[in-house]
């Protein structure tokens, strides 16, 4: 049982580091000896070769490295080919709100709405597709102005931004009212 255990420590070092780990470092981390490390790992080597893994542990100088086997590249590159979905995190919906209802926008405005930064947000948007450079605007420091690209009408199932659902006037004096409210409190500390 310790000497399945202590394979499994070596395979999850090799995992988890992604890159060469030399021989001296996973010794150290499993309380073993190098020699006795060496040979834990090359019998981890034969196990895998026996069991037709889809991994396999390669040897560089005196370190050691998992690997994917070599047959099942094609397999890798047709997973990496296929795109992700972007997933988006409460921040950047929020900030992509903004942009799609006060569009054309600068960067200022959406960070004066927030009341924080928002650089990372609408960098990542951009990155996604969701957002882009409409321009700049003619005004001190020529800001950029920013709004939603085609492919974020196909992401949120909208023709045209007439289509975006309007703000209930209740629910809009509410919003209002909490953010003066917040305002205030900061003001009064």
């Amino acid at each position: 049982m310790e000497l399945k255990q202590t394979k499994g420590e070596i395979e999850a070092i090799l995992f988890a580091m992604g890159e060469a780990v030399e021989l001296s470092r996973i010794a150290k981390a499993i309380q073993q000896d190098n020699a006795t490390t060496r040979k834990i790992v090359r019998d981890m080597m034969l196990d895998y070769q026996k069991e037709d893994r889809g991994i396999h542990i390669i040897e560089l100088e005196d370190s050691f490295q998992l690997c994917t086997k070599r047959e099942y590249y094609d397999s890798l590159i047709r997973i990496a080919a296929q795109p992700k979905k972007p997933t988006l995190t409460d921040v950047m919906l929020e900030t992509l709100s903004i942009i799609a209802y006060k569009q054309p926008v600068t960067k200022a405005e959406i960070e004066k709405i927030r009341g924080v930064k928002c650089d990372h947000a609408i960098n990542k948007l951009m990155d996604y597709d969701l957002v882009r450079e409409l321009g700049r605007l003619d005004a001190p420091g020529r800001p950029i102005l920013l709004g939603t690209t085609e492919e974020f009408l196909r992401c949120f199932g909208v023709q045209g931004l007439e289509d975006l659902p309007e703000m209930d006037p209740v629910q809009m004096e509410d919003f209002k009212a909490e953010a003066e409210e917040e305002i205030q409190l900061k003001l009064d500390v």
